[in-house]
This record gives C-alpha cells, sequence and structure tokens, in this order.
C-alpha cells in the first residue's frame, strides 16, 4: 500500500523501494525478452510501438519510411500512422499469407529510405511470426526490426532477442492486470545496447553508496521535464509505474517454473479448444496449419454478430469479430484461451457455436 501514496515518483530524490521497483521490472522485461536493456515501462503498447519508430529514425539517419506488418495490433497501426504524421514519416503495410506477413511483399516493400520493420509476434490474428526471417529481411534493407509481443507467451517462444530483433515492445496488462473495461495498462520497451541513449523514459541502476551498500539510481532520464525539450525522447511520467509494479509482482509470484508451466497449459488447451471448435458444423479454422498460442481464428457460418449474440444466450463470449478490423476477415472471430477457460467451457463453447452457426435455436437458459 505505500506505493500508492508516494508522490512523483520521477524525481531524482525517489525513494530506493520505488527505484528498486523499476530496477527488478527492467530486470524481468530484459529476462523475457532476451534484449539486455529495457526501461522503467511506457504508457501501454501501441504507444510503445510509436517510440520504436521514433528511434529508428534517430539510429538509421535519413531514412522516411516505416514497412508495416497487416498482422501488427490494429490499434498499434493507427497510433503509428499518427505519430508518423509528426516524424513526417511515410507507413507502407504488408499484407498475411496463410495468416502471417508475406515474405514477398516485404521484400517488394523493403528499400534504402527504410527506418524499421514492425511485426508482432504472435501476430494478431494469433498465428506465430518467424521472428528471425523476418529480422534478417529488415537487416538486410539497413533497417531495425521492431517486434510487439505478448509477454505471456514468452514463456514458451524464443525471446526476440535471440532471433534478432533490435526493439521488443508490448501491452503488459495480461502480467496479471485487472480487465476493468480495457485498463489499467502498462507498456514495456526493451533493446539492444547501442540503442541505450535513444530509449524513451526513465531507466533505474544499481550502484554501492559511499558505505559500500547496495542502492539504487535513476541512471537515464529522456524526458523533456529532465533534458531540453528539442532532444527529449518521450514525455512518459508517473501514472503507468504502479501497473507495471502490479506486473513484476504477478511474474515473482509465479515464479520461472511457474510462469513457464502456464504457457504450456493454454498451448494444450489451445489446441484443444481448436480441435473442438473446427469439428463444429459450420466452422472453420481460418489458418489451420500456422501455429498458434493462445489466439486463433475461425470462420463462422451466416451473420458474424448473429452468431456471436446467439452463444452469449448461452453464457459464453465468444469472441472478438475481426471484420471490426479486416473487410477481409467479415465472416471470422478471434478466439482468445486464458488459464481461467476450462475443458468444460470449451465443449459447451463448440456445441452453442456449432448450434449458432448452423441457425439452430439457441438455448434460453445462461448455462453457468
Amino acid at each position: 500500500s505505500e506505493f500508492l501514496t508516494p508522490y512523483t515518483p520521477y524525481q531524482p530524490e525517489v525513494s530506493q523501494g520505488g527505484l528498486q521497483v523499476m530496477f527488478e521490472f527492467q530486470t524481468a522485461i530484459s529476462e523475457l525478452t532476451g534484449l539486455p536493456i529495457a526501461n522503467a515501462s511506457m504508457y501501454e503498447g501501441p504507444s510503445s510501438v510509436a517510440s520504436a519508430g521514433y528511434l529508428a529514425l534517430g539510429a538509421v539517419k535519413g531514412r522516411k519510411k516505416y514497412v508495416v506488418s497487416r498482422g501488427l495490433h490494429p490499434h498499434s497501426r493507427a497510433t503509428l500512422e499518427t505519430y508518423s504524421r509528426g516524424f513526417g514519416t511515410e507507413v507502407v503495410e504488408v499484407g498475411l499469407a496463410e495468416g502471417v506477413t508475406s515474405a514477398d511483399e516485404l521484400a517488394a516493400a523493403l528499400d534504402d529510405d527504410v527506418a524499421a520493420v514492425f511485426v508482432q509476434n504472435p501476430n494478431f490474428l494469433g498465428a506465430v511470426e518467424d521472428l528471425e526471417a523476418l529480422a534478417a529481411a529488415a537487416h538486410d534493407a539497413g533497417a531495425l526490426c521492431v517486434a510487439q509481443v505478448d509477454p505471456i507467451t514468452l514463456s514458451i517462444l524464443k525471446p526476440p532477442g535471440e532471433c534478432g530483433v533490435d526493439v521488443a515492445v508490448g501491452e503488459g496488462q495480461a502480467l496479471g492486470g485487472r480487465l476493468d473495461f480495457g485498463g489499467p495498462s502498462f507498456g514495456f520497451f526493451a533493446a539492444t545496447e547501442e540503442h541505450l541513449r535513444r530509449m524513451p523514459g526513465r531507466i533505474a541502476g544499481e550502484t554501492t553508496d559511499v558505505d559500500g551498500r547496495r542502492g539504487f539510481v535513476l541512471a537515464l532520464q529522456t524526458r523533456e521535464q529532465h533534458i531540453r525539450r528539442e532532444r527529449a525522447t518521450h514525455n512518459i511520467c508517473t501514472s503507468q509505474a504502479l501497473n507495471a509494479l502490479g506486473g513484476v509482482v504477478y511474474l515473482a509470484w509465479l515464479g520461472k517454473r511457474g510462469f513457464v508451466e502456464l504457457g504450456e497449459l493454454l498451448v494444450r488447451r489451445t489446441a484443444y479448444a481448436r480441435r473442438r471448435l473446427a469439428a463444429a458444423e459450420g466452422v472453420e479454422l481460418l489458418h489451420p496449419d500456422a501455429p498458434v498460442v493462445r489466439e486463433f481464428a475461425i470462420r463462422v457460418g451466416g451473420d458474424v454478430q448473429a452468431v456471436l449474440d446467439s452463444v452469449a444466450a448461452d453464457g459464453i463470449a465468444a469472441g472478438y469479430p475481426l471484420g471490426l478490423e479486416y473487410d477481409e476477415y467479415k465472416d471470422c472471430i478471434l478466439v482468445a484461451i486464458t488459464e481461467r477457460t476450462s475443458r468444460e467451457y470449451i465443449d459447451r463453447f463448440a456445441d452453442s457455436l456449432a448450434r449458432a452457426s448452423a441457425g439452430a435455436p439457441v438455448a434460453q437458459e445462461v448455462a453457468g
């Protein structure tokens, strides 16, 4: 509770407890992403992506173009577009092939004016991307590779830093955050060491005092209140520090083994859900051959909203209608599996979805 009350934990005289939380958070994010440097948190995922774009402009001089996978979260793509108007950069979108970023379209889009390639893993459709290939293609063109990653899936997937990614960012709400209609949340930002001085926000460091005791300090502050505004890399403030604390507490509570076990559980549950839903009449997997971790897309028969409403009458939240973001997937739903999604729930979901997709009447009594 003491963390709720201290005022402005970004000043030089910030408490040792607040600084240690930042340091522990940075350490956790660095271990998850496989990248040596992480900052003390960001606002949320989409603006973290845009901040990575600003970093790329400083790192790759003279280039004014971003290449963005259509598999990147729609909110992140929109935020990057908005920031790009101020950056004076052009955003070129690359389509998907069999659920993942099209290698051919990416190759065609890369030229000597591209500063960064933006991808997501797993992508918005839930499919696991070949990060190593995407990073190699970006580097061959002299550009950086920026990956938005789901921190929960990093329990079992190869870390982006080991795949050649230069900057890894993401949304931290999944790390024990409350739903609360989408918030509160926090973002995270990690990079290779060469980009240290271009990173946004704050970085806490470990040191010793004059008596040799372990202590913590603010090692880097690149926000406009600390340095000249024109040299600042971000305006990140204190609003997310408490949420980041929640994230690192969640990770510490799970522990390294527990975190891996969570990822393995999600893979098993998701595989079971894919099999059960694909067997339902009128339902098919959108990309059956694409590996997934905890999200996947399905195509349903008939009107998507009618199907969602019918399944909701059985007390089940089926998923997100992809037609809201992708015109080509108007008959598709994005399904998410969590550790709280039981096999019994999945079975009820599959039966209800089969009735809804086939146009059969739906039970009026809400189950569960």
